[in-house]
């Protein structure tokens, strides 16, 4: 599969959003709430779950079979499931059970830990963009780009924010929002070009991208969100997110 400029473009774009909420860092004096980091975390689910319908699952189910959507979904969901259950990793802002962060780690490895876990979360939404460009071009690509890209801006607050609370510097939370965005560009590539390749794993690949989006979204982003008292705010941006990305996807699609 031959990729336009643009189609290049767009699917490199989308992973570096993810800095550009690191940087937003810079706007704001001291550390940012535990309030604005849920209604940010809400406003990233409710963009990646309107993501996964109207980008992802609805285009597979016009170009495949019931059968074939719902076996990726499946798959795709599976597969975070069993790399969330045996990746060793962290999360920023809550400890799944089992997986407490362990204060006597050393930064670097707590750091190595919590990077694992966005690029869990990361490579998905790459996977998105870059098939959403193969099943329908600029036509398709080009929404689901802007709105993978549009949930990493806040998710890279998110998730750099946090680590200003454990200490780290700003210019290094920076750096590190910057980094858990680079596994999405390569994704995105490598999806499009083997969707290009073979035709036919276009269908199971964009269900299974839309599985695995929204295991990310139920595992981890709502408990995160919901977890420190401000859930009514969170779920009101998660609603917001939703809107947002279905005027987007109307209007661009």
């Amino acid at each position: 599969m031959d990729l336009s400029l643009g189609e290049i473009i767009g699917s490199v774009l989308p992973g570096m959003a993810t800095g550009l909420g690191g940087l937003a860092l810079l706007l704001i004096r001291g550390r940012p709430t535990t309030r604005l980091l849920d209604v940010l975390t809400g406003l990233t689910a409710g963009i990646m779950l309107s993501a996964s319908v109207f980008s992802l699952l609805l285009p597979a189910l016009d170009r495949g079979s019931i059968l074939g959507v719902t076996t990726g979904f499946l798959v795709g969901a599976g597969f975070l499931a069993v790399l969330d259950a045996t990746v060793p990793h962290i999360h920023a802002r809550f400890a799944e059970r089992g997986r407490e962060e362990n204060p006597r780690d050393p930064a670097r490895h707590r750091a190595i830990l919590l990077l694992l876990a966005l690029t869990i979360h990361n490579v998905p939404e790459g996977m998105a963009v870059g098939l959403a460009f193969a099943a329908g071009g600029v036509e398709l690509g080009l929404p689901t780009a802007i709105a993978i890209g549009a949930q990493n801006i806040p998710e890279g607050f998110a998730a750099a924010a946090p680590l200003l609370s454990a200490g780290m510097p700003k210019r290094r939370a920076i750096g590190f929002a910057f980094a858990t965005g680079a596994v999405e560009p390569p994704a995105a590539l490598l999806a499009a070009v083997a969707a290009g390749i073979a035709g036919a794993m276009l269908v199971g690949g964009l269900a299974f991208a839309a599985g695995a989006m929204i295991y990310v979204v139920v595992d981890e982003l709502i408990p995160e969100a919901h977890g420190n008292g401000n859930e009514r705010y969170a779920t009101l941006a998660l609603i917001g997110g939703f809107v947002v990305m279905l005027v987007l996807d109307n209007a661009l699609g």
